[in-house]
């Protein structure tokens, strides 16, 4: 596919490494640097037999991913005898906080998961990372430019995509029809009336994880992206202000939201992936929608049973009177990074991942979005091939703020964001407190 047109770099986050952030939110985590010894961190992974071990820490904890990328580490260890692949695979907001303990610590693993962003930048910054630009320049010239993006730093290449995506609504075309909704709302008044018919017809207009906080972020970044401009978000990182009217109204469109109720019975202490989280909810039919990037589909049809011909796709709606546009896409793909010294096996295992063969794999196996051309073609799924068209139409593109952000910042859109959902922080108070946080980060 085309790169969609990106007005200017948007690696937003902090130069230094904040000693503060990652030190709190380790303690938060619970994570002392006793659980920090069970990565490879420095070693080589050599053995005396001359076999080279690789440590890889992934997300992929559901299926299909999760079987898939097994087996494709058994296949590199078979074209490579003296390699052997461990994989780790944590949950995702259980990585972020372990990753963010292992940086705190020093020791990173050999391949480790990265959506780029702040989050890397400040790795980066604290010399835990190896640049891969002319280890990889020879075959990663063939990726496409939107998909390596967020992994780019100064002009240096520190990680390899091997999938890119949005964030939008997947929506159960059934529910809607039963509810009146014809067409998906393409702006936010339209979008809470859809709300309102789906309530009245007693069907839960939409899922949300609540326990972790990620999944709420997604409503205020886009309202924020919607209503301020996707411009006034790497604006308010640079002054670290986010107290600016756009954000502030931002948040109030998602009171808006909150205050017609519209999520399931308990979602504030419901999971992302369980057999009663937020995917299931929606793949079994018990909610209408969910806010979710491109690995929705496949998550709803591993916990719960999926909706087949009656999942849909529409973008996040435009708001009225604001500065963004609905061409202007929220969201990122996922990418492999090496800590600093790994292996030439480490490079191997990403030259084998980004390869024409195992993206095919990927995009037949488990929905990803191509990352190499060659790829394309195997997309058949016509809700990946909505996002991709999405994609493709983009004006605008802003990272996962969690990622894009210092690391305590992004917390802080975490948290404060789940308070305003939860009711114990109003809108202003939002904006207050992440422009507080980012003030402290300098």
């Amino acid at each position: 596919m085309d790169a969609p047109s990106l007005p200017k770099e948007r690696m937003m986050g902090d130069r230094a490494l904040s000693r503060r952030g990652f030190l709190a939110a380790s303690a938060a985590a619970g994570l002392g640097m006793t659980a920090l010894s069970g990565c490879g961190g420095n070693s080589d992974g050599g053995s005396s037999d001359g076999t080279t071990t690789i440590e890889w820490w992934n997300i992929s904890t559901t299926e299909p991913a999760k079987t898939v990328w097994a087996a494709l580490a058994k296949k590199f260890e078979a074209q490579n005898p003296k390699v052997k692949v461990k994989i780790v695979q944590l949950e995702n907001d259980a990585y972020k906080s372990k990753m963010t303990a292992l940086t705190a610590s020093g020791k990173l693993p050999d391949i480790f998961h990265t959506w780029g962003g702040g989050v890397l930048k400040q790795q980066v910054d604290a010399g835990l990372v190896e640049d891969l630009t002319d280890k990889t320049k020879p075959w990663a010239d063939g990726m496409l430019p939107v998909a390596k993006k967020p992994y780019i730093l100064d002009d240096k290449t520190y990680a390899i995509p091997f999938d890119i995506g949005m964030v939008g609504f997947w929506y159960n075309k059934a529910l809607f029809q039963q509810a009146g909704v014809s067409t998906p709302p393409t702006t936010w008044s339209g979008f809470l009336d859809a709300v309102r018919k789906l309530k009245a017809k007693g069907i839960t207009p939409i899922a949300l994880a609540g326990k972790e906080k990620w999944p709420g972020m997604y409503y205020w970044a886009y309202l924020s992206m919607r209503t301020a401009g996707i411009d006034a978000l790497q604006k308010a990182s640079d002054t670290k202000d986010f107290t600016g009217p756009g954000f502030v109204q931002a948040g109030q469109h998602l009171k808006d939201l909150v205050q017609l109720q519209p999520f399931q019975r308990g979602f504030l202490g419901a999971a992302y992936s369980t057999p009663t989280g937020e995917a299931a909810t929606v793949g079994n039919g018990k909610a209408a929608m969910e806010l979710m990037g491109q690995w929705a589909p496949s998550v709803q049809a591993d916990q719960g049973k999926g909706l087949g011909k009656d999942l849909g796709f529409f973008p996040f709606p435009a708001v009225e009177g604001g500065k963004g546009s609905l061409t202007e896409v929220f969201g990122g793909g996922g990418g492999h990074a090496l800590r600093k010294g790994a292996p030439q096996a480490a490079v191997d295992f990403l030259k084998f991942f980004a390869s024409n063969a195992t993206d095919i794999e990927l995009v037949k196996k488990t929905n990803t979005i191509p990352v190499v051309p060659a790829a394309e073609s195997a997309l058949s799924d016509p809700n990946i091939k909505a996002v991709e068209a999405q994609l493709k139409a983009a004006t605008g593109f802003q990272l996962f703020l969690d990622q894009a952000y210092a690391p305590a910042v992004g917390q802080e859109v975490n948290d404060s964001v789940a308070a305003l959902i939860a009711g114990s922080k109003s809108p202003e108070q939002v904006t207050q407190s992440i422009t507080k946080t980012a003030k402290e980060e300098q």
